[in-house]
């Protein structure tokens, strides 16, 4: 796992990796596009990855696929918890059972080697805003879940790598 604030360097730090095991890994991203800046830092993300990337878009139903022995790296887990608390209602229990169920489907065959990239959004103080408080919390319990089943946990600082786990 990858984990950071925004402009870390998460995306760069967990695509080297992923290259550093992979000549050819599976990207698989959960952004949807809503706007224009959105637009733009997909293409950014893309162009870097160019083709030696298998490239997937999944916004919910991570677990349907299958990637026996394949590196995959998952780009990212805040936006499919975005994804996710909207389409659950804004419910934090749904929204957080519905993705520990589909991270289990995912992670079940031992042969595949995933990075996964999030965002720690707890560490820029509290949000005035009710619905934020609960994403906040709702994303935390999700980094929690995805670093407790990891192998390795590292924090991006400045670009910096910090091991944590």
């Amino acid at each position: 796992m990858v984990t950071g604030g925004t402009r870390s360097g998460k995306s760069e730090e967990a695509e080297r990796r992923a290259l550093s095991l992979s000549d050819r890994p599976v990207y698989l991203a959960t952004a949807t596009v809503q706007d224009e800046e959105m637009a733009e830092r997909v293409r950014r993300h893309q162009e870097r990855r160019r083709e030696r990337w298998i490239n997937l878009e999944e916004p919910l139903h991570l677990g349907r696929f299958d990637f026996d022995r394949r590196v995959v790296l998952l780009d990212c887990l805040t936006l499919w918890c975005t994804n996710v608390f909207f389409e659950m209602g804004e419910d934090v229990d749904r929204t957080l059972d519905f993705m520990k169920q589909e991270l289990q489907r995912l992670v079940a065959n031992p042969s595949v080697t995933y990075i996964m990239v999030t965002n720690e959004l707890g560490m820029g103080g509290v949000s005035p805003n009710a619905m934020m408080r609960k994403f906040a919390d709702l994303q935390g319990w999700l980094n929690q879940y995805v670093a407790a089943m990891a192998d390795e946990v590292v924090l991006m600082i400045s670009g910096i790598p910090v091991k944590i786990k």
